[in-house]
């Protein structure tokens, strides 16, 4: 029987397991010193004064939204195609989400769309670097500095990215990475929060960690917080990922290319959108849009019969059930993120992926949409 091949899987080595079996062995299991060696090592990865690790990257999310002073009645501009978590995280703090179309070729959102929905209510702007391509951070720091608002970059798919030659969490604003199992490293669960000055590094601390402060004790507490901290456990998988995160970065740019250079004969796909001067992707999936004319479901069930697993990427925000309910979003209301989310399909991808497997799903998908 011809083996499986599944839409992510993490690579996980002999040093992740070391640094491991080196934090069971200390008795540190939180809020020990690998916690530090994973902050400072991912701070010098994406060149930012200060990291902060925390739980997920949802959690990290909503501590930029506090370290914003978004709250109740105030209105944060976002991305209609992306995670739940964009838009989740202003809502913890009852403000309100809201969405504008997106580039119908990055995906990222449209800068001019942004500065139209600016009311006098809107306090921030949460861009997406959806599937790890960086948004257009010049034009929306700009819009920001003139409206004076804030910056919140969710690069939770975007870690390695680079816009204009700099690394994607080295602009001075709040940006969050993520690390789930399918993301470009992994530390199974966690995310983490880089920002710019040493008083946001220490208050993003105290609230994931309970809203204790630098100095008291274990039951002290100088503010609401949350427990939102990251496990040294958790720490160290992420410490041996960013050992290697050049290499895992070059492996799965090259697998892209892979696919693009097989893919890009098929008329009725089209490959993701390509890198140029400004804009360096880092690889998070491998995601096409279908042609109108192909049913989505038929390639897929196609795809499933060979053995290779696909995904639907992504359905828009606004159409979830609660967000429909609670807002009164509908249909049509952001066209090219509908169309977008209703043609896009994410391929088999994962560091070490083989040619041998992408020839496979490659060969599938053709038969699919022939």
């Amino acid at each position: 029987m011809t083996e499986s091949i599944p839409l992510a899987r993490p690579a996980i080595g002999e040093r992740e397991r070391e640094l491991v079996t080196e934090v069971l062995t200390s008795g540190r299991l939180a809020l020990g010193p690998m916690i530090d060696r994973f902050e400072e090592r991912l701070a010098a990865a994406v060149d930012a004064p200060h990291a902060v690790a925390v739980s997920s990257g949802t959690a990290g999310l909503h501590l930029a939204v506090q370290l914003a002073g978004i709250g109740e009645g105030d209105e944060v501009i976002t991305s209609p195609f992306s995670f739940v978590a964009s838009a989740n995280c202003m809502i913890y703090e009852n403000a309100t989400p809201v969405f504008v179309d997106i580039d119908p070729n990055t995906f990222n959102l449209d800068p001019q769309a942004v500065e139209n929905a600016i009311t006098p209510r809107t306090r921030a702007i949460l861009p997406v670097d959806i599937f790890g391509y960086p948004v257009e951070l010049n034009e929306l720091q700009d819009i920001c500095s003139r409206y004076g608002l804030a910056l919140i970059q969710d690069a939770c798919e975007a870690l390695g990215a680079r816009y204009r030659g700099q690394a994607v969490g080295s602009f001075g604003h709040p940006t969050v990475f993520a690390f789930y199992p399918n993301k470009q490293i992994t530390t199974g669960e966690g995310g983490a929060l880089v920002v710019e000055s040493e008083e946001e590094r220490r208050l993003a601390k105290s609230l994931a960690n309970q809203g204790r402060a630098d100095s008291g004790g274990w039951l002290e507490h100088a503010r609401l917080g949350f427990n939102y901290r990251m496990s040294d456990v958790t720490a160290a998988l992420g410490v041996g990922q960013l050992e290697r995160l050049d290499a895992v970065l070059a492996a799965r740019s090259q697998a892209a290319s892979r696919y693009t250079e097989t893919l890009v004969s098929l008329s009725q796909v089209e490959t993701p959108h390509p890198d140029d001067p400004d804009h360096t992707r880092s690889w998070f999936v491998y995601v096409v849009k279908l042609a109108e004319s192909l049913d989505r479901e038929a390639v897929i069930g196609t795809l499933a019969e060979q053995g290779v697993a696909t995904s639907r990427y992504l359905p828009s925000i606004h159409l979830q059930p609660y967000m429909r309910e609670r807002f009164g979003f509908r249909e049509g209301m952001f066209p090219v993120s509908e169309d977008t989310s209703a043609r896009t399909l994410a391929l088999p991808f994962f560091t070490d992926i083989t040619e041998a497997q992408q020839a496979r799903v490659c060969a599938a998908l053709e038969q699919a949409v022939a």
